[in-house]
């Protein structure tokens, strides 16, 4: 998945996420609206991505790994 943002980059990764149905804790937790819902998967906003918190909610609600959290202005 190809990013838009310029300081932040989120990742949900299929193989670790359960799926909305199962879980759907990004959707819930994430204050700044960085998840959507595509089906029974969470999608990334890519055009919100740069309004993350970095407050790792979604993180510590969704299942391990399942979302990860880059600042790109530490590369």
């Amino acid at each position: 998945m190809s990013s838009t943002s310029e300081f932040i980059r989120v990742d949900v990764n299929m193989i670790s996420c359960v799926g909305i149905a199962r879980c759907g804790g990004c959707l819930r937790v994430c204050p700044v609206g960085i998840f959507e819902k595509n089906g029974d998967t969470p999608a990334v906003v890519e055009k919100n991505q740069d309004e993350c918190i970095l407050c790792e909610l979604c993180v510590q609600a969704c299942n391990p790994e399942a979302i990860t959290i880059r600042k790109l202005y530490e590369a």
